[in-house]
C-alpha cells in the first residue's frame, strides 16, 4: 500500500513532518534513533499494529531527518528534543506510551521528564541515553577528537547508509548539556527495555547501567542473546508487539 504523504507542523528548527492516526488512548508516539526516519521497519510495525488496535499513533521526523526540514548535521540532542517536545504537545492528548529507540531513547527520557503526567507507559529499544559522552567520545582516537575541535566536524563510515556519518563537536557538547544518566530519575510509570546482546552499536552493559539509573518500581529489561542494534526480525518485532499489548491494555 502506498504511503501517505507527511502532514506539517511548524517546530523549533523549521517544519517538522509528521504522520498521525486517530484512535483509543493511551496513544503511542514513535521516537526514532540517530539519522533515522517515520518509515522504518519497526515505526511502520508500530503503525500497523495502532491500525489494527483501533490505537493513537504519532510518529515524526526530528529536523535534518527524514521529512522534516533541515540538514543533519546542523541539529543537536537538544535541538531534536526541542522538535519532539512541540510534537508531542501539538500533536496528542491525554497519557502516551513512548516508544524510544537507540537515540530515541535518549529524547524519550527528556521528554518523560518535561511532562511527567502525560506518561502512560515508556518501552526503550536499544537505547542509547548519553551516547555522545559514554560511547562516541571515548571511542575517538586522539586524532580524531583534534580534528572534531579543529574543524568543527569529523566524517567516518557508517553501519546504516552509504553517506558518511557525519558527527559535529556542536553535538558533542550539546550533548553535555542533556545527560540523563548523571544520577537516578523517576519515571513514574512501567518501563521495558528491549535489547540485543550481539548490539555492535550499543552493548547491553549500557542498557542495564541505563536502567540501574531510573527510579521506577517497575522496570523490566529483556535481553536477547542473538540480538543486534536493529531489533527488527520477525521475534523482535513480535517482542515488541506483546509489549505494546501489555502497557496498552489489550
Amino acid at each position: 500500500m502506498e504511503l501517505a504523504p507527511p502532514q506539517f507542523i511548524d517546530g523549533p528548527h523549521g517544519r517538522i513532518a509528521y504522520r498521525n492516526r486517530t484512535g483509543d488512548g493511551p496513544g503511542v508516539v514513535w521516537l526514532g534513533g540517530f539519522r533515522s526516519d517515520m518509515i522504518g521497519t519497526k515505526a511502520a510495525f508500530v503503525d500497523e499494529w495502532a491500525k489494527h488496535r483501533g490505537k493513537a499513533f504519532l510518529r515524526f521526523d526530528y529536523s535534518g531527518h527524514g521529512e522534516s526540514d533541515g540538514r543533519f548535521e546542523d541539529g543537536s540532542i537538544g535541538e531534536w528534543f526541542a522538535d519532539a517536545l512541540a510534537a508531542f504537545d501539538a500533536l496528542t492528548t491525554g497519557p502516551q506510551i513512548l516508544v524510544g529507540s537507540s537515540m530515541g531513547a535518549w529524547i524519550a527520557t527528556l521528554l518523560a521528564k518535561a511532562r511527567p503526567d502525560r506518561i502512560a507507559a515508556v518501552i526503550f529499544i536499544a537505547p542509547a541515553p548519553d551516547f555522545t559522552e559514554r560511547l562516541m567520545w571515548p571511542a575517538f582516537s586522539e586524532g580524531q577528537r583534534e580534528t572534531l575541535i579543529r574543524d568543527g566536524r569529523l566524517e567516518q563510515p557508517s553501519d546504516y547508509s552509504d553517506e558518511p556519518e557525519i558527527i559535529t563537536r556542536k553535538l558533542i557538547e550539546d550533548g553535555r548539556k542533556h545527560l540523563v544518566m548523571t544520577e537516578p530519575f523517576a519515571i513514574n510509570a512501567p518501563v521495558r527495555i528491549l535489547q540485543g546482546m550481539k548490539d555492535d552499536a550499543v552493548p547491553w552493559r549500557h542498557a542495564l547501567d541505563f536502567a540501574e539509573t531510573i527510579e521506577s518500581d517497575d522496570v523490566e529489561i529483556t535481553l536477547k542473546k542473538a540480538g543486534d542494534h536493529r531489533l527488527s526480525e520477525p521475534d523482535d518485532l513480535a517482542r515488541l508487539k506483546a509489549t505494546l499489548d501489555q502497557l496498552s491494555g489489550d
